[in-house]
């Protein structure tokens, strides 16, 4: 008998506050104008760590010095358009925005980067684009940290084979 081999989407994610709000991207989705934490797809031979850094640079135009581990998560999406059905696993990582470059182009389907608080991002839970999004914030605030060593990246990883047909 052959099974579908379960195969989840590994995500990365930014917490970044400054002066008590917090780093989001307003991005264009199938489902309308969306809010989420800088994150996006770790990539083949990408470290999870690296893959936050790299994300909050290509959707914020920010570098990101990481300073912990905010947690793993697990999340399930269907797809409106397709039909798909997705599970994310999501390491959300916290940390300062360090230096910003406002030429920068940002990601495809990135309106812009903006500073929230959290009363106004808890108000508006229908334009989160991931339930993730407050949760993620939620445990920050709550004050959960863990050491970044926490995620061990094995070296054999960087010897990983891009996608197929890259």
């Amino acid at each position: 008998m052959t099974t579908k081999r379960w195969k989840p989407s590994v995500t990365v994610a930014a917490v970044i506050e400054r002066e008590g709000k917090f780093l989001l991207v307003e991005e264009q989705t199938s489902d309308g104008l969306k809010l989420n934490n800088p994150a996006g797809h770790l990539e083949p031979g990408e470290a999870p760590v690296d893959g936050c850094i790299r994300e909050v640079r290509e959707e914020t135009a920010y570098g990101f010095v990481p300073r912990g581990l905010v947690g793993v998560y697990l999340s399930r999406f269907r797809h409106t358009t397709s039909g798909e059905d997705v599970t994310y696993v999501r390491f959300a990582f916290c940390g300062e925005a360090a230096d910003h470059d406002p030429d920068l182009a940002l990601d495809e389907g990135i309106v812009r980067a903006l500073w929230m608080d959290i009363a106004d991002i808890r108000a508006c839970p229908e334009r989160h684009r991931s339930p993730l999004l407050l949760r993620c914030i939620e445990d920050y605030l709550a004050g959960r940290r863990y050491p970044l060593e926490t995620v061990y990246a094995d070296p054999s990883l960087m010897d990983a084979p891009g996608p197929v047909g890259a």
